[in-house]
């Protein structure tokens, strides 16, 4: 038998990965799963938000009214608020008696757009690590 067996580099020992090099190249590909994961959520809620804004039907009403229905209908209160893009209003709304919560948009005209909303709301109050420190 003239013919030389040849390995696939991959499996030459000059190609092997010792163990940590393996578990760092392993928890790369887990980070990057991860960050596409979070990227397509994001960009699902910027699609349902941009839906929301030009539904302008059942999911939007007038500002007073969508409040009203979250207080009566669901006991909830306003837990936060902040700025979003072209002046919007974002707002979470939650009752910790029955931790459902609801998150509106409202736009300049002060029309209100429910974006998302779901039960088991827990109010947090965490504080970030040291600098340098991993979570």
């Amino acid at each position: 038998m003239n013919a030389m067996f040849h390995l696939p580099p991959t499996h030459h020992p000059a190609f092997r990965i010792n163990g940590a090099a393996q578990r760092a190249q392993d928890l790369g590909i887990k980070m990057k799963q991860q960050l596409l994961a979070l990227s397509l959520g994001i960009g699902a809620m910027l699609l349902a938000t941009q839906h929301a804004f030009a539904d302008g039907g059942a999911s939007c009403a007038p500002r007073d009214q969508v409040l009203e229905r979250l207080a009566t209908g669901y006991g909830e209160t306003r837990q936060s608020i902040g700025l979003a893009a072209n002046n919007s209003v974002l707002e979470m709304f939650a009752s910790t008696e029955t931790g459902s919560w609801t998150i509106t948009v409202t736009l300049p005209n002060g029309l209100t757009c429910l974006v998302a909303s779901g039960i088991a709301y827990e109010a947090l109050a965490e504080t970030l690590p040291p600098a340098g420190d991993r979570v």
